[in-house]
């Protein structure tokens, strides 16, 4: 028998396409657009697995999350999101979610979670117990201690003490801040400790991607909108500077912002109150501001990209976070924790990386920074079937980083197999992979190894006209 999936978005068009492609895979799935008519499915059907988005038009993805674990237990839970909001998924794993997901879904990745999902679901053993009162307890396979995330991570090196030096000093204050750092440095962490060492870590952490938001639904997405305001406001909403009022709102990829949108965010910085789309009134909000970017904004105000005034009063504060290659020995640091997260999504027990690798990590240049260690460290632990990961399961980037100089690399590798090694050669790099590619952006990304909206930015950076 075929194994029931439920899909719940209100995108109905991303909903109907997650639909197509997993049952053609051979599952059974069932969709629905809103909480209530999850509701109703779940009471009237059993389902092995439920994929769930975080926004919902009448409630969101924790309260079918709770749901589902008073209705059936055993029911794998994954929530999806256009953000991924750290302080959601801390939450959503201890409820008991099985993993948490950012929008748009890699379809392999989803794939290789879902299959994870439902093989904790048949291995899920319930343990019955006389405790007296007739109740039983339920022990869930694998490693529960899984609500970790890297802002525990301080480390020791001169750049990490610096760092935390600056989250510690500004956390306390009601000040904005701008985090500036490349791609995959953990700017999000960053943003997340500040929240959490503020006098609002009680209060509301909402994370926005704007580099995500279409300039057309800015306001409805930042501001809210009532029934009725234009076609396809079937219901109210609430905007994230309401969600976030009283807390903390993190503006990742500021610098992607439309200059008209920047113009009503300015608005609401300044007066701090939000009208909703369709309403006449307006509402009060006392929120935190964080915001980040990898973008050159400076130059961006230079050039009348980005406004000067709105520059200046999300830039109260910077902070630059390092690169990866500049944490000396916090690198191994990084290493372990990536290591025992991975040992728990892949239900294995690596118990540790050889000397060479170690020595390996330490001299690499890491151009993807953070995320690049994660995606490495996760697939060798896929692909090692010993104690140790040895030199043999790390990529052919990494491994030919030790040999060769890195425009020697270049020319050395296949198509396939083409990355950014380090800001020095970036441009020239990207230019290579595009030429490659036959300028088809989407292509190129996958030769970099980087994702389209990073190619756009650095398209956007270093000038390169197509």
């Amino acid at each position: 028998m075929s194994q029931r999936i439920l899909v719940i978005d209100d995108d109905v068009s991303f909903c109907m396409m997650l639909k197509t492609f997993l049952t053609k895979k051979g599952f059974e799935v069932s969709s629905a657009f809103t909480f209530k008519e999850a509701e109703q499915l779940i009471l009237n059907q059993s389902f092995d697995l439920v994929l769930t988005d975080v926004r919902l038009p009448d409630d969101d993805g924790v309260s079918v999350l709770k749901f589902i674990r008073d209705t059936n237990k055993t029911t794998q839970v994954i929530l999806m999101t256009g953000y991924t909001d750290i302080k959601t998924a801390v939450s959503v794993m201890k409820l008991g979610a099985f993993d948490y997901v950012s929008k748009p879904i890699n379809s392999e990745e989803i794939l290789l979670t879902i299959h994870q999902a439902l093989k904790k679901k048949a291995n899920y053993s319930i343990v019955e117990s006389d405790n007296g009162d007739g109740e039983k307890s339920r022990k869930k396979s694998g490693d529960e201690d899984n609500n970790y995330h890297l802002s525990v991570i301080k480390g020791k090196s001169e750049k990490s003490l610096e760092l935390h030096n600056f989250i510690d000093v500004v956390a306390p204050t009601n000040i904005s801040v701008l985090i500036i750092g490349d791609s995959g440095t953990g700017k999000e962490n960053v943003a997340y400790s500040i929240h959490e060492q503020s006098k609002r870590s009680d209060k509301p952490y909402i994370a926005v991607d704007c580099g995500a938001i279409p300039k057309d639904l800015a306001a409805s997405e930042f501001f809210g909108h009532i029934k009725g305001s234009f076609t396809g406001a079937t219901t109210d909403k609430t905007g994230h500077f309401e969600a976030a009022n009283g807390g903390t709102i993190f503006l990742d990829e500021v610098g992607n912002l439309s200059y008209e949108v920047q113009v009503q965010l300015l608005r609401a910085l300044q007066e701090r109150k939000v009208k909703p789309v369709g309403s006449s009134k307006e509402i009060d909000v006392d929120i935190r501001v964080i915001a980040a970017t990898n973008e050159d904004l400076q130059k961006a105000v230079r050039e009348g990209n980005f406004r000067e005034d709105l520059y200046h009063r999300l830039n109260e504060f910077s902070i630059k976070t390092p690169r990866l290659s500049e944490r000396g020995d916090d690198i191994l640091l990084f290493a372990d924790f990536f290591l025992k997260q991975s040992n728990t999504d892949l239900e294995k027990q690596i118990l540790d990386f050889s000397e060479e690798v170690k020595e390996i990590f330490l001299r690499y240049d890491w151009p993807g920074n953070l995320r690049e260690m994660r995606n490495i460290i996760k697939r060798a632990v896929l692909l090692t079937q010993t104690d140790i990961i040895q030199k043999n399961v790390l990529p052919c980037e990494v491994i030919e980083h030790e040999n060769y100089s890195s425009d020697e690399i270049i020319h050395k590798r296949d198509e396939d197999d083409l990355k950014l090694f380090s800001s020095k050669n970036e441009e020239n790099t990207i230019r290579v992979a595009l030429e490659k590619a036959k300028y088809n952006k989407t292509k190129a990304a996958q030769i970099l190894g980087i994702d389209r909206k990073t190619l756009y930015n650095k398209i956007k950076l270093y000038e390169i006209e197509l």
